[in-house]
């Protein structure tokens, strides 16, 4: 398998708080990992640093066999080829759906509006927002604006794309949208972190799912396993309440 991120001995400290301990695993090419747990298990925080949107306190970073802690490393471009798609969507408000996408390309890909525009034009038409180039985010659903995200991240052509609770801003019957939009792409082989909710997502899409717990992984298995048989009473507890909902 190719590898394309490893994370050794990952860690987090907010001040006295210590929210990520001891993080280890990898990824390989066309991994859909879901990570669940409880809100404040450290999750989000764990990708963010991925991202490097949070700095991370102590362990590594391997992508693609580099470590990206390294002083040399250009943070557009490494974000670029690590998307990610946020809970609140972060779309510029002052331009349309094509712009939000174009933008990006022509900044940190330095690719002529032409092609970027022909790309752009692409992915929205993929996630099913052909029909809204010319609207703005003010103008759109929760759900749109989330496909127009994912769009928006596609147009980059990254190697592995971070979801952060995609899905959680959303309102019930927007949820879906997004969703069959994620099935899709990890159908055609995109590489996927995703931290969610959705347990169905999880248990019936992902290749692998990691749940965590107080800022350490408690598992880290196959979907079926995690849902039929988890091997930790923290793990059974979550699942119990979820799945009972």
């Amino acid at each position: 398998m190719d590898e394309i991120l490893r994370l050794e001995h990952l860690e987090k400290t907010f001040g006295t708080h210590q929210v990520l301990r001891d993080i280890s695993f990898s990824v390989n090419k066309g991994d859909v990992i879901s990570i669940i747990g409880s809100s404040g298990s450290g999750k989000s925080t764990m990708l963010r640093c991925v991202n490097l949107l949070e700095e991370p306190t102590g362990g590594r970073i391997i992508f693609e066999g580099k470590d990206i802690s390294g002083k040399e490393l250009n943070l557009s471009q490494y974000r670029a080829r690590v998307g990610m798609v946020f809970q609140q969507f972060n779309l510029f408000n002052n331009m349309n759906a094509l712009e939000n996408c174009v933008c990006p390309q022509l900044t940190v890909l330095h690719r002529k509006r032409e092609e970027a525009e022909k790309i752009a034009r692409d992915y929205l038409e993929r996630v099913g927002m052909s029909a809204y180039c010319n609207a703005r985010p003010a103008q759109l659903s929760g759900g749109q604006k989330q496909r127009v995200a994912i769009a928006r991240t596609l147009s980059m052509n990254p190697d592995i794309i971070l979801f952060d609770e995609p899905t959680s801003a959303l309102d019930p019957e927007m949820v879906g949208e997004v969703l069959d939009v994620m099935q899709r792409l990890a159908k055609e082989g995109f590489t996927m972190l995703v931290v969610t909710h959705e347990m169905a997502f999880a248990r019936d899409v992902s290749s692998r799912v990691i749940f965590m717990d107080g800022g350490v992984i408690l598992e880290d298995a196959a979907p079926e396993e995690i849902f039929n048989n988890p091997k930790q009473p923290r793990t059974r507890e979550f699942l119990s309440r979820y799945l009972a909902r």
